[in-house]
């Protein structure tokens, strides 16, 4: 299973919003500009974005690992649905969706005018063509899960159907982020060049570097650039230099470092997007030393979460309580906020029989920015407590096969975090394939299959709450706080994304006041 993948396989969606039929674009972008600026048509915007050559993939539903190759495809490419401000999930390439009344069977309604950019219109065969190659990719049992290929079809010209195992109000989240849809038949040779129906169409790649020019005729409404110009960046501080030099108008993800640099220019603006990163510290519960409950809550209890927004995210975050899906609407901002008690962590592991003789490894990597160093203050903080641990850094490749799913206690991430039912579902069920922390929770099993399984409104908000509730006091993960998405952009540069994760590459609402 590839680590990217796993963020992409599913995004989140809202409440029940999404359980009736759905319509209308979506508030998806940033507010263009400063007050009372008119957004102008025209100009080029550069962006810069993360990747090596060495990986770059074409194919929109391949393994991608650059982002660079992530945003060109999914400015080419309409997928279903996509990330929203307001809801998690907003339309896209589907005008609406509605679901039976066993929430097996979802029927997606294509938007009206909508085209390749060779001029043909986009049908529901193409759409569950192109769902059907999705799902029969190597990671298409995690993309689209409890879905089979057989059960993907077309039903008349602008509507496809999807059919479920099993009851899930949650199905369309999964249509967020990697539906992309191509023409029906393409061959696997012909992807990287193959017609896509969204705001742009390419004009030339090389090397991992393209140029998209505006599609006149994108369902969506008016795009505003003439053209986007992507630029591969091996390292954020290479893409961050480019910026500052001229060379890029925006460099895209590049972090802390980079916004502390950029503060004192008056030529540079720092886009912010809240909750766009959670590198929780996974404690595994079973068969480890961190199995009793006592344990956990301990070591929660001896952090000190706001010196660790500050340090490890120079301020550019925001303390967390140990629940995953900040950004959801239905966050459980009633769940009392976790606050560092040292004298209680000390006495709950003396009531657990906690050894603290013993030092135990804490396995990191530096995949991203911060990730080994919240790993090295977590450390230093616990110690406090009586607990001794060595910090341990690994190469990714090694990481990802030897500790991931499998270390007593390690480090992890996770993107576009505006879900709260995404996350139980992929990492907390006892049945998650990407279980971090190997727990199983009946009860929390059963909330979980409540919140999926209803249409009522009200039972679903109870249920959320309930299952929140369950994850701040007894899973395996210690979520002490979430990183800020940090994009930096020249002066003239308005209308971008302030969505986290992969919301950011909504840029067709992007525009140029010069």
């Amino acid at each position: 299973m590839n680590r990217r993948q796993v963020l992409w396989a599913g995004g989140a969606i809202g409440a029940a919003a999404l359980l009736a039929a759905c319509s209308g674009s979506g508030d998806t972008s940033a507010k263009p500009g400063a007050a009372g600026a008119e957004p102008k048509r025209g100009g080029t915007l550069r962006v810069g974005a993360l990747g090596k050559a060495s990986a770059i993939t074409r194919d929109p539903h391949g393994t991608q690992t650059n982002e660079s190759d992530y945003l060109i495809i999914a400015l080419v490419h309409d997928t279903l649905t996509a990330p929203g401000a307001k809801t998690n999930t907003v339309p896209r390439l589907a005008s609406r969706w509605q679901a039976s009344d066993d929430l097996k069977t979802w029927r997606f309604t294509i938007a009206k005018g909508a085209k390749f950019h060779d001029g043909s219109p986009v049908t529901a065969e193409d759409v569950a063509w192109s769902l059907r190659r999705l799902r029969n990719t190597p990671t298409g049992a995690t993309r689209l899960p409890g879905v089979k290929a057989a059960n993907i079809k077309a039903e008349g010209a602008d509507t496809v159907v999807v059919v479920s195992d099993y009851a899930n109000a949650e199905l369309p989240l999964l249509t967020r982020l990697t539906t992309f849809v191509l023409k029906k038949g393409t061959k696997d040779k012909e992807v990287g060049k193959a017609p896509g129906a969204g705001p742009f169409k390419l004009d030339w790649f090389r090397s991992g570097n393209a140029r998209l020019v505006r599609n006149e005729d994108w369902h969506g409404g008016e795009v505003l650039l003439d053209a986007i110009e992507v630029k591969i960046f091996e390292s954020p501080q290479a893409m961050s230099n480019a910026l500052l030099g001229g060379q890029i108008d925006v460099a895209s993800n590049v972090g802390a470092v980079a916004a502390r640099t950029a503060e004192k220019r008056k030529d540079i603006q720092i886009v912010r997007r809240p909750d766009d990163m959670a590198m929780p510290i996974v404690m595994r519960t079973s068969d480890s030393p961190f199995a009793d409950a006592k344990v956990r809550e301990a070591l929660r209890l001896a952090v000190d979460r706001k010196a660790m927004v500050k340090q490890v995210l120079s301020g550019y975050g925001t303390v967390a309580n140990d629940i995953l899906g900040t950004g959801d609407p239905a966050y459980a901002t009633s769940v009392p906020q976790r606050a560092r008690d040292l004298a209680k962590a000390k006495s709950l592991l003396k009531e657990a029989g906690f050894d603290t003789s013993k030092t135990y490894k804490l396995l990191t990597t530096e995949d991203i920015s911060g990730l080994a160093e919240s790993a090295t203050l977590f450390a230093t903080q616990v110690r406090e407590a009586g607990v001794k641990i060595d910090v341990v850094k690994q190469e990714s490749a090694t990481f990802w096969d030897k500790t991931w799913l499998k270390a007593d206690l390690y480090t992890t991430y996770w993107g576009t975090n505006d879900s709260v039912i995404f996350f139980a579902s992929k990492t907390m069920v006892s049945e998650a394939a990407q279980n971090e922390a190997g727990w199983k929770n009946t009860e929390f099993d059963e909330v979980y299959r409540k919140a999926i399984g209803t249409k009522d409104a009200a039972r679903r908000a109870k249920a959320l709450k309930e299952l929140q509730q369950i994850e701040h006091d007894a899973s395996g993960y210690l979520l002490w706080g979430m990183a800020d998405g940090i994009d930096l952009a020249a002066a003239p540069v308005r209308g971008l994304p302030t969505l986290p994760g992969y919301g950011r590459v909504q840029l067709e609402r992007a525009w140029l006041a010069r």
